[in-house]
């Protein structure tokens, strides 16, 4: 049986009465969902059952070794927890159609790729990390994903408010005392106590305070956390109500989800809390709102944003070299490559199975590795065979 903070668990059953707190505690003797969200420019289906909040979202029978499948590195399909899926839930409920968002709190980019697959394709999606280590670990996930119209920042939420930029959207899904990945994350246990608590939920408001001034009058606002607490959750949604002009958002869902709503009593607006146990997924808290008023669609000039731009160095050639799966994961791994004798010298995309993997420089006897450094890996492990994670891939 997992050990949990005396605190936390004096606490949490106090929130969630017995009932629930104990659904949650048997969570920890089953073995965690793994789940995948998949590529929609690249595929069309996964070896899985469907997240039912997410239509891109699968759960997979078991942990395959994903690092070994160049289709990951490819950018065809995301690891991610399937309660986070859950915000492609919300934008395609609420109607939006944002010319510009912000992710403000991005790495290491799950959500920041749920929304670009869902926003309009002419939508400028900025996804920003503070943290320098995070937001290169977010930038290696935007840039493999692929998609138009993303640009990846490393600035502070304030730097946002300084700039005086506007967003029709944004998501905050701050850090914070990570009460929600206890069963996935033992580390998170280790780290977790009451003075982190405090420290988190008054972090969080500040966050919020300068996303706030950057959202444009109508806009879609979305909180989430991972954490259970009503301090850093609807504690906080309060103090958004009375500070801002804001309205919390409804958003229909599906009772056979098992979505929990608020656990603060006389807290009345709508939430969506997902507890293990409960819901099929990790512990997590989102709530909706929207900016009051209405504003004037502008265009969004990307290239003179005052901040701290992060681009990839990642030329692709335009002629393209599929390998099999071991030359791919020499590729993955940085080695040096034996191409075909009839491919030209120069810049070639290396692909698997149709799908781009990176840059290579042909120089006729053999064919430098291009891709980046940090990206490779590590591991000299050849498995047999690849994953069977996806299933079509479209070519």
């Amino acid at each position: 049986m997992v050990s949990l903070p005396a605190d936390f668990v004096s606490e949490t059953r106090r929130i969630m009465g017995d009932e629930r707190f104990n659904r949650y505690l048997g969570a920890f003797d089953e073995e965690a969902p793994v789940s995948i969200r998949v590529n929609p420019a690249t595929l069309s289906l996964a070896n899985g059952e469907r997240v039912p909040w997410c239509a891109e979202g699968y759960y997979l029978e078991d942990r395959p070794q994903f690092t070994f499948d160049p289709l990951l590195h490819a950018g065809c399909y995301y690891v991610q927890e399937a309660s986070s899926m859950f915000v492609t839930h919300i934008l395609r409920q609420s109607g939006d159609c944002p010319q510009n968002a912000l992710d403000a709190c991005a790495a290491p980019g799950g959500k920041s790729t749920a929304l670009r697959s869902v926003l309009p394709e002419d939508c400028v999606l900025v996804s920003n990390e503070p943290m320098g280590n995070r937001a290169q670990i977010l930038l290696e996930n935007i840039t493999k994903w692929g998609a138009p119209n993303c640009i990846v920042t490393n600035n502070y939420p304030r730097d946002f408010r300084k700039a005086k930029l506007k967003f029709d959207l944004i998501l905050c899904d701050v850090p914070c005392s990570g009460e929600g990945m206890f069963r996935k994350d033992p580390n998170a246990i280790s780290e977790w106590s009451m003075q982190n608590v405090e420290k988190c939920w008054q972090l969080q408001r500040e966050i919020v305070a300068d996303a706030w001034e950057c959202l444009n009058p109508g806009g879609l606002f979305i909180y989430s956390t991972c954490t259970f607490n009503t301090k850093e959750n609807e504690e906080n949604i309060k103090w958004i109500l009375e500070n801002f002009d804001a309205e919390v958002l409804d958003i229909p869902v599906d009772p056979s989800w098992n979505i929990t709503g608020s656990l603060l009593e006389g807290f009345n607006y709508p939430v969506y809390r997902f507890i293990p146990g409960i819901t099929r997924g990790e512990g997590l808290f989102v709530c909706a709102l929207r900016k009051a008023g209405s504003a004037e669609p502008k265009p969004f000039n990307a290239k003179k944003l005052p901040l701290k731009v992060l681009e990839a160095e990642f030329t692709k050639g335009e002629m393209c070299v599929d390998v099999d799966y071991p030359e791919a994961l020499k590729y993955l791994r940085g080695e040096a490559l034996v191409l075909p004798a009839d491919t030209p010298k120069g810049i070639v995309t290396i692909t698997y199975k149709g799908q781009p993997l990176g840059p290579a420089k042909n120089i006729g006897n053999r064919a430098n590795n291009l891709y980046p450094k940090a990206w490779r890996i590590k591991s000299t492990h050849l498995p047999s065979e690849a994953p069977k994670v996806l299933g079509n891939v479209k070519m």
